[in-house]
């Protein structure tokens, strides 16, 4: 799912390549991608694209007579940028919009179809997509430690809970931890004063990292490719491959559909940590450091 990084670059392409331009029209070609009816889609036609930011992890359009376009990409969702008048692609194709010069088409490579448009109009009905998260970037220490305190709960899941921190998830939590040195189950109630600090820099000095490394990898061009995995990961969908500090193999823990990547080594003084799966299946014979690991 997009992040903070991530969205950025889709942000600042939007902002080079549609916004001043006229939105001709919309064509839906899976019905259920647009989550609103009222105002009707066809009030966005001949309005003009003012401006583009996000909100949390959904990306805003902001048009004339104060419409917005707001559009969450979700795990599989992906915009592209296409020559005006482009045909929709059969099997992926959820949405064009269409503009005087070009037609971005969202796209989802999934049969789950989560990807979402709504279609809103004033600032106040823009308001119910801002689940409450401060922005990390702009936050101070005691801001972001206290954002993060409002409930306990392990690392992993209050840096990625949209009611606490805005846009971040799967991916970039991964390498936060990871630079931080601070295991992904760790409690909030439990850190320490420089684990605070540690945790509010690694956020920080992460997230501007990666904005820069993606914006030269497209080099200004549309991110129609967008992906969570990249090679100049730490940890994030590297389960297996060596740790780039310590050399010791990248570890996970699986639960629903998602993954957590970390280093037991950096992160947990070489202790692993229980995957649900796994551990059950093994009970007694899961290993519970990296020397056991290596003698399964």
């Amino acid at each position: 799912m997009p992040e903070i990084p991530d969205l950025t670059i889709y942000i600042e392409a939007l902002e080079e390549c549609l916004v001043g331009h006229t939105i001709t029209g919309i064509r839906i070609a899976n019905p259920f991608v647009l989550r609103t009816v009222k105002p009707d889609v066809k009030t966005i036609q001949g309005k003009k694209i003012l401006a583009s930011h996000r909100i949390g992890k959904q990306l805003v359009l902001t048009c004339e007579s104060d419409l917005y376009i707001v559009i969450h990409l979700m795990i599989a969702g992906r915009l592209r940028w296409c020559k005006a008048g482009a045909k929709l692609p059969g099997k992926f194709g959820m949405m064009a919009f269409d503009s005087d010069t070009s037609t971005p088409i969202l796209t989802e490579a999934s049969p789950k179809k989560r990807a979402s448009v709504h279609l809103v109009q004033g600032e106040e009905s823009l308001k119910s997509f801002n689940k409450g998260g401060i922005e990390v970037l702009d936050s101070s220490l005691d801001e972001f430690r206290t954002a993060l305190s409002i409930e306990n709960h392990t690392l992993k899941r209050s840096l990625t809970d949209q009611r606490f921190l805005a846009g971040i998830g799967n991916a970039y939590s991964d390498e936060i931890l990871h630079r931080a040195r601070i295991s992904p189950i760790r409690q909030t109630r439990h850190l320490t004063d420089d684990q605070w600090q540690a945790l509010h820099t690694a956020s920080k000095k992460v997230i501007c990292e990666w904005v820069s490394i993606l914006r030269d990898k497209y080099n200004g061009g549309f991110p129609s490719k967008m992906t969570p995995f990249h090679d100049e990961m730490s940890v994030h969908g590297k389960y297996r491959q060596p740790c780039p500090d310590c050399g010791k193999p990248v570890q996970r823990i699986r639960y629903a559909t998602n993954e957590c990547n970390y280093c037991a080594e950096c992160q947990n003084q070489g202790t692993l940590l229980a995957d649900r799966s796994l551990s059950r299946l093994l009970k007694k014979d899961w290993p519970k450091t990296l020397e056991e690991l290596d003698q399964v």
